[in-house]
């Protein structure tokens, strides 16, 4: 692939911001992409514990695959835990257009899909409070994307590595947030919930999250694997970017649904819905929110094509 341009994760961070992503997601979802015809990621176990992801797409203009993988060693080696690179490609001739740092690129769609999720249903008017558990790479982009879509009133880190949360508090607040470490029990007060995290039991009690507020989970893609318990999936209204991959991957909906506690018709609603006004006024009130994400390869793709544009490559 000698003479392919290449984008590093500086030149990506210059070139598009979470808002701008956000906006190329609902851009492809309006242009007719079907998310629920997206290839479900190809997965492989590695020593050591680790898992190798491929993630083809193709839609318009374009196609791509991302290469990823997930180390959970690598942090105490001092190297980020999400590895990989993503080969952009033409549609028409499947000629390579540029290779993309995978790490950097799943540092921006992750947060840019939740950002498009908030957009259509957090609150508007009114500064809101945000608890965001977790405080590695998504933390901190959850955090731009959350600014970017909403005011807010007051940051809430919890977070288990207790230097990484007052890192986070930092950073928060010399972004001129006034924010704190915290707790679970801080879910009581949110308007926003953020999970960015690798847990894999959940980290808050559902009984406590009020009515109106809206939780995104975001940390995992593993059908026995969950940031959210049974009591607030069962009591909110839940919203994903593809019932197909939620069923296939979502542990926060399976694990419940395997109680018995939700059926397979409990989801309210898609990122497509949403996006199109399908769903009046966006969501449910009278209920907690929940949108749970698991990452999917269109969604690589068509941050990757913005990407691409804007540096001008």
């Amino acid at each position: 692939m000698t003479g392919i341009p290449q984008l590093g994760a500086e030149a990506m961070a210059r070139a598009l911001g979470p808002a701008a992503a956000a906006d190329a997601l609902a851009a492809a979802l309006r242009g007719g992409l079907d998310p629920e015809g997206c290839p479900p990621r190809s997965a492989i176990g590695v020593p050591g514990g680790g898992e190798l992801l491929l993630m083809p797409a193709a839609s318009g203009a374009y196609a791509g695959v991302k290469i990823a993988g997930v180390a959970p060693g690598n942090p105490a080696r001092g190297l980020p835990r999400i590895t990989g690179s993503y080969l952009l490609l033409d549609g028409p001739t499947l000629r390579p257009l540029a290779l993309l740092d995978g790490a950097a690129l799943t540092s921006l769609r992750t947060p840019a899909v939740s950002a498009l999720a908030l957009r259509h249903l957090a609150p508007a008017g009114r500064p809101l409070r945000l608890v965001l558990f977790g405080s590695g790479p998504q933390a901190y982009g959850h955090l731009e994307a959350t600014r970017a879509e909403r005011e807010l009133e007051q940051v809430v880190v919890v977070a288990r590595n207790r230097e990484g949360a007052e890192r986070l508090v930092a950073h928060a607040r010399g972004q001129g947030l006034p924010a704190r470490t915290g707790g679970p029990g801080d879910v009581a007060d949110a308007d926003l919930v953020v999970c960015c995290t690798t847990a894999r039991e959940p980290l808050f009690d559902g009984r406590l999250v009020r009515p109106g507020a809206v939780v995104a989970a975001v940390g995992s893609h593993e059908p026995a694997a969950r940031e959210t318990d049974t009591a607030l999936v069962r009591r909110a209204a839940v919203y994903v970017e593809s019932r197909a991959a939620a069923l296939r991957e979502a542990g926060d909906l399976l694990v419940p649904e395997a109680e018995g506690a939700i059926g397979p018709g409990h989801i309210t609603g898609t990122l497509a819905d949403l996006v199109a006004g399908r769903l009046p006024g966006g969501g449910e009130r009278g209920c907690p929110q929940l949108f749970k994400s698991v990452g999917m390869a269109w969604e690589d793709l068509a941050v990757a094509v913005a990407l691409y544009e804007a540096a001008e490559v």
